[in-house]
């Protein structure tokens, strides 16, 4: 064991071999990490390997002569003594994979200092979960969440000593009741197998259990919610998987799981939806009125065809290209340090997010949450939209890459709303195809974004006691922005898609919860592609 000056942890240095050859392996308990490298010269980068300790999944002793073979004169010398260590391979497009590396040497003593070292830094990773509740649909998707964590997710659990409880779901809101009656604070975290449509079931049962266990009243607006501590992982099993991919960066089980395991912590804004003093919903993702209600609204009459019935509905709606008439009040978030076309995406540990909760914080505790609302302007806007959408996060998908709202924060206490204005429906299928490119998705000039922290909507068609927004648009703010001449088109109300699910109230009132719940994920890391390598090819030629 070397000592360090300066009063430094000490480190482990020795010669281990790993596959044919020795190596010289450097434990630091300072910089928290493992690494190992060839120390004959000429010495090349490219099969040196660092590996974090917070990504070192187990350490398990190894019957080493059971398991490799042809290691020369070593074998016929002396008993070997071995150790592998499962860690965190990182490949392309944040694709998370377990490798495993095992060392060996002929001191028994040797192999069971290093066992113990890494076992014990192990412990230290307090962050990490030992005891999971799991909920699983076996319905979702291509019915296929079952069988996903019996065989990709479930033996890496079991691989870090995670002990894990399993409900298999039978109903719809399963889950969320569940959540209501079991004891949640003996779990460590609470992983849903599905698609946003379960991720959303287990968060609304772990927000209304905090909330009902600290007496708040989820129908008030205004009510300052307690945040939910207990941590959602995310392992994707559904048709659309957008919440996953918008927060690790791709929709992958093995990735999420691997994510549980180091115990990553991602906090995330969530949105309450209320009407006339009702609490209706939470949203995470996308709040969608016009468009993305119609597709999602004709999509559930089709659910035989499973994911394609997204893709039509999604043609039979442009071919409408229905326009809906409304009136919306919102307040802009003043206390965010970025903009919706500034171009700067969240990513790990963003700076945005956190500057952003810090700011908000203060103003909440110096003017207080309903003076603030009270005093602060409000603007209004009336026209004629195709679509009305509201999102806490880019809305990342395979299909856009980018997104709906690309500058979009998980965690800074705002929400982006996108106004598309009515136009033809040619200008409206080039609004669409700049999501699947790079090209600025807002540069239209019947398209407008606005970072809020609230607003309230209301549809022309809206009975006078279902929303007070055109009075409170009277009293305060005088002119409403207004669009064309009204035309003699017969308009109807559309549906709200609320992360998938439909709201038939049109009039409604939303607020942004600024990091109220946390997910196992840690947010888009910056994309490296030389990273991805990680000099990962030249080891898995010696194990």
């Amino acid at each position: 064991m070397e000592r360090l000056p300066g009063g430094r942890r000490p480190r482990l240095v020795s010669s281990l071999g790993l596959g044919r050859r020795s190596w010289e392996v450097t434990l630091d308990e300072e910089r928290g990490r493992l690494a190992w490298r060839d120390p004959r010269p000429p010495r090349r980068a490219g099969e040196n390997c660092v590996v974090p300790i917070s990504e070192i999944i187990a350490v398990e002793e190894t019957e080493f002569n059971k398991k490799r073979r042809n290691i020369g004169r070593w074998q016929k010398m002396a008993k070997l003594h071995a150790f592998t260590v499962h860690f965190v391979k990182k490949a392309r497009n944040h694709r998370w994979r377990c490798s495993a590396a095992t060392f060996w040497c002929v001191d028994e003593h040797l192999c069971n200092q290093w066992t113990q070292a890494l076992k014990e830094l192990l412990e230290m990773q307090k962050s990490r979960p030992k005891q999971l509740l799991v909920y699983i649909n076996p319905f979702g998707g291509k019915r296929q969440g079952k069988r996903i964590y019996e065989q990709k997710v479930a033996p890496l659990f079991s691989l870090a000593s995670i002990s894990t409880d399993v409900v298999v779901t039978e109903h719809a809101n399963h889950a969320k009741d569940n959540l209501f009656e079991v004891n949640i604070y003996k779990y460590d975290g609470v992983v849903c197998v599905g698609g946003d449509g379960m991720f959303s079931e287990v968060m609304h049962g772990l927000i209304g259990r905090m909330q009902k266990d600290s007496g708040i009243d989820q129908n008030n607006p205004k009510a300052s919610l307690v945040q939910c501590n207990i941590r959602i992982g995310i392992i994707p099993a559904g048709s659309t998987d957008c919440i996953c991919y918008s927060t690790v960066g791709i929709s992958d089980p093995v990735t999420s799981a691997l994510h549980i395991i180091v115990g990553d912590c991602q906090p995330l804004d969530v949105s309450s939806v209320h009407h006339n003093n009702t609490f209706l919903k939470y949203s995470v993702s996308l709040l969608g009125y016009g468009f993305y209600g119609d597709i999602l609204k004709d999509s559930e009459k089709k659910r035989w065809m499973g994911p394609m019935r997204y893709d039509y509905s999604g043609f039979k709606t442009f071919l409408s290209h229905h326009y809906y008439e409304g009136t919306i009040a919102y307040q802009p978030a003043k206390h965010t340090h970025g903009s919706p076309r500034d171009k700067v995406s969240c990513r790990t540990g963003c700076y945005i997010c956190k500057q952003s909760e810090k700011q908000l914080a203060e103003q909440n505790k110096e003017h207080g949450l309903k003076n603030e609302e009270g005093e602060e302007e409000w603007k209004v806007i009336k026209g004629k939209f195709l679509a009305i959408n509201v999102v806490n996060m880019s809305c990342a998908c395979p299909r856009s890459p980018k997104g709906l709202s690309p500058a979009a924060h998980l965690a800074d206490g705002s929400a982006d709303l996108i106004l598309v204005r009515k136009c033809s429906r040619f200008d409206f299928l080039r609004y669409l195809v700049r999501h699947t490119n790079q090209d600025d998705q807002f540069d239209f000039p019947f398209v407008d974004v606005y970072r809020v922290k609230c607003f309230q909507f209301t549809s022309k068609l809206s009975e006078d006691n279902e929303s007070n927004v055109m009075d409170i648009g009277k009293k305060r703010f005088g002119q409403f922005c207004r669009d064309h001449p009204a035309c003699c088109c017969n308009i109807v109300n559309s549906t709200w898609n609320c992360d998938g699910e439909t709201l038939d109230s049109s009039a409604i009132e939303v607020r942004v919860h600024c990091q109220l719940m946390r997910l196992f994920a840690r947010g888009i890391e910056e994309d490296c592609k030389d990273e991805a390598a990680h000099s990962q090819s030249s080891i898995e030629q010696l194990l």
